[in-house]
């Protein structure tokens, strides 16, 4: 009788054994490859009859369920309990020092001071438990699953249990726009309103969602559950991770490293509750279901040939028919409009990465990409008309300048220990991403072939340095787009090909086994700083969002508005009943002007008869060192000057900020009078 084949375990090598057949007379090749149980010779004198011989006899072999006492003592078998064991001893570390983060007293190094070392223990052994856990991803998959979900819980769970307020003045703002949303229940793309608010009523997808979300639950607003969206957004993520690598990879260990890794290197920080995390998601979904099931038929070649490909890679996915394809072209429609109606970047981003596919006979769908530009026009020349337009009159004095377009930010060097350590760690994070996924494209070239999509992917965000600076966040967008192929090929140069035989197989094994856990405790020790080395700008107290609220209700409507910078909590409070004046949002010259003669200067950009007040809050402080807005103690020195100012008189001063309302000058103010009615006469 024909016995089942067992399959081989994927990411391994070996061959899977010989199919079984009825056994013929004699040893055969097969039984003396496998001996049976050995069991002792009777004595000859205790040699039994016929009768007693066919009596059963009962098994002296163990049986696999005797009793409640089995799978306990399964799980104490050394290479389960050191899979599961991490993981509890982990959950407990994290717990212990969970409420003993002192988020309240940061400094220059937001959390990472703040963090009790228990913490970081905690991320030691979890990242210790996955590298034990790859050793079975092959056959146990959901181990490397679930240490991937709690590494996530652990390192953005802690800001949605802890704080009192909502982390990120952008969440803030974002919550403002919601709130008006669900006041006015509508949207007016074509009214200007200042600091670029009217872009999110032209690009209302996200806020929309979100409005409906609200009434859904019968919550207060989007405030309750602003500070989930990272851990929201990365669950969401995972999945379409996986869909994606193992369209590339059958080796599971290669899958989870690259899942692991994009992890550890999305601290950009745009996973909190915004348009491009949500965008994001979809533009990640879109490229999922076109690597998998938009293939053109005779287009694989050796991609589908096993002796040709590396032993990780997967052999290409079934072809589609032109038919197919268009019906998928239809069913990806509403999701190319979401994207288009959430957020203006990701759809260049998205036709970028589809043009580059392009590239390869195997994904060249044109008519996708076609529908995809098309539905992108549609909606910038409709409902983004305003901004698209004004998008366009920059490009003369932006396109081609790739060191404006490509630096961090429009400010200074960031000032004090804290910012200055987040900005090398950025550096030394994408260049270890980087290299290790030259290596991979270099030293695995066969993988290379075969996840060609994934480096063109990762490749075909760059040119856009060439465009603008996106507000001085085009090298964050670059790197975000570009994270999942390169998060995959710096996997691979760590996850060594299980296939060869003799020193060539045993080195790569052993560079692994140190390279892979050197890299992976890098990578967090990267993470931490880039993610919460800034968290003292993160972080408000909800008494200094309070005086931010007094401040605005104090103002009349139509009122200037002026801070340093917009990175506060509550500074788009009802943003459309006041015009806004970040001062410090400037070329460094300028703000280094500026600290010369703080009253005057502002004095004269106030336009006459404008009521103007001025909020200057801890954040902003901490915030306008961090980018670099100001030099050290420049921002001290201007409150001084402020509060000493005649032109400006103090409404509100605590420890959380300062509330000045703008006293205009009596001599210019009667001097204006006297010309406006003379030239009334």
């Amino acid at each position: 009788m024909q016995q089942p084949v067992p399959t081989p375990v994927e990411g391994s090598s070996e061959p899977p054994p010989e199919p079984e057949t009825d056994p013929a007379p004699g040893p055969t090749a097969e039984s003396a490859r496998t001996p049976m149980p050995e069991t002792a010779p009777a004595p000859a004198s205790d040699a039994p009859s016929d009768a007693q011989a066919q009596k059963p006899v009962p098994s002296r072999l163990p049986s696999r369920r005797r009793g409640p006492g089995r799978p306990k003592a399964a799980l104490l078998r050394p290479q389960l309990l050191l899979t599961w064991l991490p993981l509890v001893v982990a959950a407990a570390l994290w717990s212990w020092s969970l409420p003993r983060i002192d988020f309240h007293g940061m400094g220059d190094f937001g959390l990472l001071d703040r963090f009790p070392i228990a913490f970081y223990a905690a991320l030691l052994v979890l990242t210790a438990g996955f590298l034990v856990s790859l050793r079975r991803a092959g056959t146990a998959p959901w181990w490397p699953l679930t240490y991937c979900v709690t590494l996530l819980v652990a390192l953005k769970a802690p800001p949605a249990l802890l704080y009192d307020s909502v982390r990120y003045a952008w969440a803030s703002k974002h919550d403002a726009v919601i709130a008006r949303l669900l006041a006015e229940g509508t949207v007016h793309p074509t009214v200007e309103l200042s600091g670029g608010m009217s872009a999110y009523d032209q690009w209302p997808g996200f806020f929309s969602l979100n409005a409906a979300l609200v009434r859904a639950f019968g919550v207060e607003g989007a405030a309750v559950y602003t500070n989930w969206a990272p851990v929201a957004f990365g669950l969401l993520t995972m999945p379409v991770l996986v869909l994606i690598y193992r369209t590339f990879s059958d080796d599971w260990r290669l899958v989870w490293t690259a899942v692991w890794i994009f992890q550890l290197a999305n601290w950009v920080g745009q996973d909190y509750l915004s348009p491009q995390g949500f965008a994001y998601l979809l533009f990640l979904t879109v490229f999922a279901v076109v690597v998998r099931h938009f293939v053109r038929p005779g287009s694989a070649g050796r991609l589908r040939d096993r002796s040709s490909l590396d032993p990780a890679a997967a052999s290409a996915p079934p072809p589609t028919g032109l038919r197919q394809r268009a019906i998928g072209v239809a069913l990806l429609a509403p999701l190319l409009a979401a994207v288009n109606a959430s957020h203006q970047l990701t759809p260049v981003m998205l036709g970028m990465t589809l043009m580059a596919l392009c590239l390869t006979r195997r994904y060249r769908n044109l008519g996708l990409l076609v529908v995809t530009g098309v539905i992108m026009l549609v909606w910038d020349l409709t409902m983004g008309r305003v901004l698209f337009l004004d998008t366009l009159g920059t490009l003369r004095d932006t396109a081609g300048d790739l060191l404006s377009n490509s630096r961090a930010g429009f400010a200074g060097e960031p000032t004090g220990p804290g910012p200055e350590l987040v900005g090398n760690a950025n550096i030394l994070m994408v260049a270890v991403l980087g290299v290790l996924a030259a290596v991979a494209v270099l030293l695995r070239r066969a993988l290379t072939r075969s996840a060609l999509p994934l480096l063109l992917a990762a490749a075909a965000p760059v040119p856009l340095f060439a465009v603008n600076d996106y507000g001085g966040e085009m090298l964050f967008r670059v790197y975000l787009f570009g994270l999942p192929g390169t998060a995959f090929f710096a996997a691979a140069a760590l996850v060594p090909a299980v296939a060869g035989t003799g020193r060539a197989r045993r080195l790569a094994r052993g560079t692994g086994a140190v390279a892979l856990p050197v890299a992976l405790v890098a990578l967090l020790a990267g993470f931490l700083p880039s993610y919460y080395g800034k968290e003292a700008m993160q972080y408000a107290p909800p008494a200094e969002t309070a005086l931010v609220g007094r401040a605005y209700d104090r103002a009349p409507d139509g009122a200037l508005i002026l801070a340093t910078t917009g990175s506060f909590a509550g500074a788009y409070y009802r943003y459309d009943h006041y015009e806004r004046w970040f001062f410090t949002e400037q070329e460094v010259p300028e703000n280094l002007k500026m600290l010369r003669d703080p009253a005057g200067y502002l004095d004269a950009g106030i336009p006459d008869g404008r009521p103007a007040y001025v909020i200057l809050t801890r954040t902003q402080e901490r915030a306008t060192a961090g980018e670099g807005y100001l030099p050290p103690g420049g921002f001290a020195r201007m409150s001084a000057a402020l509060k000493a100012s005649p032109l400006f008189r103090v409404v509100e001063e605590n420890e959380h900020g300062l509330v000045l309302e703008h006293i205009p000058d009596p001599t210019e103010t009667a001097a204006t009078t006297t010309a406006t009615a003379t030239a009334d006469r």
